[in-house]
């Protein structure tokens, strides 16, 4: 394999290569096994179909596209090692040449890890950890829990309120009756039976102790998150150095996919939410940057005080997670789920050392 790597701006590099044809040709069988898992051909289970038939039944680029794919991806951590590149992020690949029988040309965009001037992050958590709004003890007090209890009354008589069918000329009288809000007096009374309808509670008592209990857990967990948001302003705002723009746009990326996955969970098109906004893709992409940014920012400086103090989750703590993961979602990729899991580990590794100071 022929390798150039050229030093690019803001902490990035361009590796342009080229893989031999011979190389390039070992990755067939694989390619063939993946492209026959979704492929579904008459007299043949789905995945099932020899890599024979597979061949005679998918398109020449097809083939050769994903040959090139698991070609790269077996040889992006060596061309890493042996050129000493320390990139971060998903790497942005580019097939420059792909034809049969001939050598595979491509181009690849990868952010390196930038110098990061780090303020005294120490003294930073350590002033954020004296604070006295985050040393509170947390109580949950009675209407806290009464709280809780008059919204899931009211959720079940909701819950058990007929369903109202508009009808052609229904006056604005009989509709608004429809869809009065219930009074409280209506509410199911809470009792042991009501208990029970949330699960395996012997008593309304009982119940209610588990209100208290996830009341305090959620006090708790809300006080932790405002403890490092404390800690991440500061380090976010000291902290000099030039983020990689391959690290922006995959901010991005993750902002636009939870917001799309939103939409359509409720039901809505994501097309349909654009146009009821008066936005495109681009507009929403340029309102985030500034916040993808600093999203970017601060993962490089995580990374860089977990090379600092060798903090880093063991192989053991990646596995357990990457199994529920691959357990949960059986079309996980196996290789993007360890790395989110590597990641998501080394932050609250590293929050815990910040946490402790």
């Amino acid at each position: 394999m022929k390798i150039t790597v050229k030093k690019l701006d803001k902490s990035e590099v361009e590796i342009e290569g080229i893989l031999e044809v011979a190389e390039f040709e070992k990755h067939e069988d694989k390619a063939l096994s993946i492209i026959g898992e979704r492929l579904e051909l008459p007299g043949f289970r789905k995945g099932k179909a020899p890599a024979a038939i597979v061949k005679e039944n998918v398109k020449e680029m097809e083939l050769l596209e994903e040959m090139a794919e698991q070609a790269l991806y077996d040889a992006y951590p060596t061309i890493l090692e042996e050129n000493k590149i320390d990139a971060i992020g998903r790497p942005q690949i580019t097939i420059t040449k792909i034809a049969k029988g001939s050598d595979l040309e491509f181009k690849i965009v990868t952010a390196v890890l930038p110098e990061m001037k780090l303020p005294d992050y120490k003294k930073i958590a350590n002033v954020s950890n004296k604070n006295e709004e985050f040393k509170k003890e947390i109580i949950v007090d009675e209407k806290d829990i009464e709280k809780v209890i008059l919204d899931l009354r009211k959720m079940r008589a909701e819950q058990s309120k007929p369903a109202h069918e508009h009808t052609e000329g229904e006056s604005e009288e009989e509709h608004a009756k429809a869809h009065a809000e219930i009074p409280e007096s209506e509410y199911p009374e809470f009792n042991d039976e009501f208990a029970k309808s949330f699960g395996d509670f012997a008593t309304a008592e009982a119940f209610k102790d588990k209100i208290k209990e996830n009341l305090k857990i959620e006090k708790t967990t809300e006080q932790k998150d405002k403890l490092r948001l404390s800690i991440v302003e500061e380090l976010v705002k000291q902290t000099e150095g030039e983020i990689p723009e391959i690290l922006i746009e995959n901010e991005t990326d993750k902002i636009m996919y939870r917001l799309q996955a939103d939409i359509t969970n409720m039901g809505f098109k994501f097309e349909d939410y654009l146009k009821q906004i008066n936005k495109t893709d681009a507009d929403l992409r340029k309102e985030w940057r500034e916040d993808a940014e600093k999203r970017a920012k601060l993962q490089m400086i995580i990374r860089t005080i977990s090379e600092k103090e060798n903090i880093k989750p063991t192989e053991e703590e990646i596995m357990k997670d990457v199994t529920n993961i691959t357990t949960m979602y059986k079309d996980a990729d196996p290789s993007r789920a360890r790395a989110y899991v590597e990641q998501m580990l080394e932050n609250e590794k590293v929050f815990a050392f910040l946490e402790q100071q």
